[in-house]
């Protein structure tokens, strides 16, 4: 289970693979990673993007700023309305360990979309800049994963217990603070991670393209004051209860748990701007389409040094996950990734648990957005507009997969193989 937690956790924080110490590397990317101020980060980061154009390295460097400075924006947004993370992975926008904050300001609807807004749009620079970096390039950049972080709590400055190293410790343990230090986890990012990296920034901006497709006021106004309890939202002074009795995490107390059962009965959203709901589809193809080039570099790797996810090649467990890759988990998972495709693309339709020969066209679902109701489409009737005859995904498919993970499980690798 502590490998899962710790899976998880690198999950979300997408853990910036970049770096910090190599002959090559440029000055500026050096004080990039090993800011100690918001103020420094920022200037290093303007130097970098200044050079990015002619420099690959630069641009890579760059990218990675960018995606983590992603980050920072939406737990700075978080932190300042006082947001209290749920520590759910039902919620997976929302599990950065922001840390408490005493006076927090009021927040609206309107400013929860301009967060995302701003979260979106940064990794959409990111992925942009970390395409700009030629498939040939010669990466190789360490870093200690102890020696980058992020603002966490707006005061401008980069704390040992904001580094990724630290905040992935936190959410391993559940959200609390870690003990000690957070152990030293370096590693020498090359050429593949970039493609990695900007995977994941395409699998977020999915994320937050869905949200931003849609008017969520009902859900925020009747239940996030479960993540800002002293926001001034709508309902605040007649559901939030005293803070000793709201408990730490979704499942803890009775009024965290019907909060959620009113947020999941509140997801019925309208369509608000369409493109963003296609947008998300083409992200998620694009993340495809980008795990696959990762994958085609790290076969191609003939080192074997500090690897962020090596191939079956490199032998040695990785020492964030202690797991060893195998020529048969890369087959597994580029097999799933043909199969995700072809369920983005409408070639494979999604079965239903009540419907037996008809499927769910997921492309058509993106493409031909209709108001989303969640739980009219666990129990059917918000997905018949979707229905197909058609090849359907059958759970043998996925289970002649599944079972070339071995007993670590699918989960644990996919979050990892992105």
């Amino acid at each position: 289970m502590a490998r899962i937690a710790s899976l998880l956790a690198s999950a979300f924080i997408l853990l910036v693979p970049l770096s910090s110490a190599s002959a090559a590397m440029p000055e500026a990317a050096t004080a990039l990673f090993e800011a100690k101020t918001v103020a420094a980060r920022d200037t290093a980061l303007s130097t970098l993007e200044a050079a990015a154009p002619k420099d690959p390295a630069s641009a890579y460097a760059a990218g990675a700023g960018e995606f983590f400075t992603a980050l920072e924006l939406l737990a700075s947004g978080l932190h300042r309305h006082g947001f209290e993370s749920p520590q759910s992975i039902v919620l997976p926008l929302m599990r950065l360990p922001v840390p408490d904050n005493p006076n927090p300001e009021p927040l609206t609807y309107e400013q929860f979309r301009a967060i995302l807004v701003g979260f979106r749009d940064r990794l959409e620079k990111s992925a942009a800049t970390l395409a700009s970096v030629p498939a040939n390039a010669d990466i190789g950049m360490v870093l200690d994963l102890t020696h980058v972080g992020i603002d966490l709590n707006e005061d401008g400055a980069i704390t040992p217990d904001e580094s990724m190293a630290a905040i992935m410790a936190s959410l391993s343990r559940g959200g609390s603070a870690p003990d000690d230090a957070a152990p030293s986890l370096t590693f020498r990012f090359d050429r593949a991670d970039g493609y990695w990296l900007q995977g994941y920034a395409e699998f977020l901006m999915a994320q937050a393209d869905f949200w931003l497709a849609h008017d969520f006021r009902s859900t925020f106004d009747g239940s996030f004051h479960m993540l800002f309890p002293r926001a001034k939202l709508p309902l605040q002074d007649i559901l939030v209860p005293p803070s000793s009795d709201m408990g730490s995490s979704i499942f803890s107390s009775e009024w965290r748990i019907a909060d959620f059962i009113s947020l999941v009965h509140l997801v019925n959203w309208p369509v608000v701007e369409p493109e963003r709901r296609q947008a998300a589809r083409r992200h998620l193809l694009e993340m495809i389409r980008l795990s696959r080039e990762d994958w085609k570099a790290i076969r191609a790797e003939t080192d074997n040094d500090r690897e962020w996810l090596p191939g079956p090649q490199q032998k040695g467990e990785n020492p964030l996950t202690g797991l060893e890759v195998g020529e048969e988990q890369v087959e597994a998972w580029l097999a799933t990734l043909t199969m995700a495709e072809d369920l983005l693309e409408g070639r494979l339709l999604l079965p239903h648990f009540r419907i037996t020969d008809k499927g769910i066209n997921m492309k058509r679902f993106f493409d031909e957005p209709k108001p989303f109701d969640l739980v009219l489409s666990i129990t059917g009737p918000a997905i018949a507009p979707y229905l197909e005859s058609g090849k359907i995904l059958t759970s043998d498919d996925f289970d002649q997969i599944q079972r070339q993970f071995g007993g670590v499980g699918f989960l644990t690798f996919a979050l990892w193989f992105n």
